[in-house]
This record gives structure tokens, sequence and C-alpha cells, in this order.
């Protein structure tokens, strides 16, 4: 039996960020779901995603971007075969989203982000073209901006339970050009987890940018688990 693929997108983006993926995965056969998360809390988030797996049979292949590395890392559900991180952040036991996040020094054009009164966190317009999507077109780039989603403040300060990713088989696709997160920390996050790595010279978003990398790393997964 083929796995099937849920998609989870990450902070300031939705699910439409995976629509060429989805798309691709089609033409292989391969049924994707993409999750909303209301990226309003970890545990709300988690428990987003885990409404959606109710709906998809197994097995499942996981596949999480940026800030979801650590919501797909966070559920139990048992269908969960196999974990995709893409250009992701996977915290350890102990640690929050934040913590790997800063653990490296910015790139110069990564983007100074901070909480509104409201407690959320939005990226700078500008910072779509400079930082989150530099490889995408400008109808691309001013259609990530027109659309993003905050992300609650306190989302990122939560510390996980034991990983998924510690009882999966997991693979990491490593964005070599990303300027949200180093690429020195993706590789330390894939190593520690003991990851199969595959490394592009991508953006942060290569689902958008770079979609065939982003679904032949898919298809690896999908392969070995189904």
């Amino acid at each position: 039996m083929s796995a099937n693929v849920v998609l989870v997108h990450g902070a300031w983006a939705d699910g439409s960020s995976w629509t060429k993926v989805i798309d691709g995965l089609r033409v292989n056969g391969v049924m994707a779901v993409a999750a909303p998360l209301p990226l309003t809390s970890l545990p709300e988030d988690v428990a987003a995603l885990d409404r959606t797996l109710e709906h998809v049979d197994g097995p499942v292949v996981l596949v999480g971007h940026a800030y979801s590395g650590a919501v797909i890392s966070s559920t139990e559900d048992k269908n969960v075969a196999a974990l995709v991180y893409v250009a992701a952040l996977a915290p350890d036991e102990g640690e929050t989203v934040a913590d790997v996040f800063y653990r490296a020094e910015p790139h110069p054009q990564a983007p100074e982000i901070g909480p509104d009164s409201h407690g959320l966190i939005w990226l700078p317009e500008d910072a779509f073209a400079t930082a989150f999507a530099q490889h995408a077109t400008p109808a691309e780039q001013a259609v990530l901006a027109a659309t993003q989603r905050p992300i609650a403040a306190e989302s990122i300060g939560v510390q996980l339970m034991r990983p998924a990713w510690k009882d999966r088989p997991s693979w990491f696709l490593v964005a070599e050009d990303d300027r949200m997160i180093p690429a020195e920390t993706q590789q330390f996050m894939a190593k520690r987890m003991g990851a199969r790595v595959r490394t592009a010279p991508v953006d942060h978003v290569p689902m958008v940018t770079a979609p065939d990398t982003v679904v032949d790393i898919i298809m690896e997964a999908v392969g070995e688990v189904g």
C-alpha cells in the first residue's frame, strides 16, 4: 500500500504554499493533504495536525516546513511512518523552537522580528523578497506577503517532549541559501536526528521556488515506507 502525504506549513504561510508540491505528488500518483495550522500555540497546532491526520488513511509521510518541524515532531499519531523536514526546525526534548532558531548568527539580510501588541509575530513585507523567498518571482513574493499568517510568540517558547524523529525514519532537505534558518543550523539538526540528508542551493521556501526538489525527497520517503 502506498503511503499518503500530509504537508504542514510553517509560520507566515498557509497550505497554499504547498500548491506546486501537491501537483507534483499527484503526477506521481501520491495523494497529499495540506494541514491547516492556526499558529496560535504549539499544542494547538499539534492538535490541528492530529485532526487532519484523523481523515487520512495510513501509512503517512508527514512533511514539515520551518516552524512546523516542531509540530510534526510532536504528534503521537500511530499512522505516521516517516518524517520529512524541509528547511525545518527540529528541537530535541526540552528544547524550544526559539532555542534552535537562534542557535547560529543570523544571515545579514534576515529580518528583525518581534511580537506586536497582540503577541503575534509578523514578517516585514520587504523580507519576503530579501530573506523569506528571494528565489521566487516578484509575483510570488507579493502573494506570499499578502497572504502571510502571523505566528503567536508563545508558540516558539514551548519545550518539546520526546520528538517523533527519535522513533521514526526521517529525511531532511537542507536549504543552502536559506536566509531565515542558517544552513549550518539545519545541518546540525539533521545530523543530530540521524536523518537522511539532501542539500540543495534553494531558499527558505523550496516548496514554492524549487518544488521538484521537495517532491523528490518526499517520494524517496514514500517509496521506502510504502
